[in-house]
């Protein structure tokens, strides 16, 4: 159940932010077990009564499935910049169309993947402009960003190593030496702003890192939902 709308007031109040819901987004390079540790997540939200949305960047919506095939899709070519405009325009209707609402309803909305996923992979992987992604980042989420980013790490050989061989998307088909640009970006990004990041060592047991997910997520926004039961 959410908090009272007294108490959802005076922490909307508190933090600036416009709407009465919670915005967290999940990040890491492949491999890193993002999308099975937060469907375990939101079972045992659903469990707890705790209204929530878990969707993904790219392909929240209707055409961001579709964007998401175009991109993806093994052995297609798609340029550096044709590629970081798609995920630009996923990420607009996906806010437009999914998170904004969800936020206004009062939900903890959980995105795997969003805009720390453009600089990381556009940015330091493929070398765009820091100043042009940051700048359509802005433009395609209207300013909206995430109160916590969790970033689930380990180096990239690992992550790889993970995936099944006849499953890999022409992302995960980078050369290595993209896949390090990917960590080492977002170990960056983690440098520039530790009070929004949060980091889990992805290399643990899986019941060892829902563990650390859900610790993170009761120490930060314990004071809006009652997730005391959450561990």
């Amino acid at each position: 159940m959410a908090t009272s709308k007294a108490s959802t007031e005076a922490t909307n109040k508190k933090s600036g932010r416009a709407y009465p819901g919670t915005f967290l987004t999940l990040e890491g390079p492949e491999g890193a077990g993002k999308t099975t540790q937060v469907k375990l997540l939101s079972s045992k939200l659903e469990a707890l009564g705790i209204p929530h949305l878990i969707t993904r960047d790219p392909g929240g919506t209707p055409l961001g499935k579709q964007i998401r095939r175009i991109l993806l899709a093994p052995g297609g070519s798609v340029s550096p910049m044709a590629e970081l405009l798609l995920y630009q325009a996923d990420r607009a209707q996906h806010v437009h169309e999914l998170i904004m609402p969800a936020l206004m309803e009062g939900k903890l909305v959980i995105c795997d993947r969003y805009t720390d996923s453009t600089i990381a992979y556009q940015g330091f992987g493929r070398g765009i402009d820091m100043k042009i992604i940051a700048e359509l980042n802005n433009i395609s989420t209207q300013g909206l960003k995430p109160e916590l980013t969790i970033l689930f790490d380990l180096e990239s050989e690992k992550g790889l190593g993970r995936l099944h061989p006849g499953g890999h998307d022409r992302l995960e088909r980078e050369a290595i030496e993209f896949h390090h640009k990917v960590r080492n970006g977002y170990l960056s990004l983690v440098q520039e702003e530790p009070k929004r990041f949060a980091v889990i060592d992805a290399t643990k047991a899986l019941s060892a890192v829902q563990e650390d997910l859900r610790r993170i997520i009761l120490e930060r926004f314990s004071d809006r939902y009652q997730l005391a039961s959450l561990l």
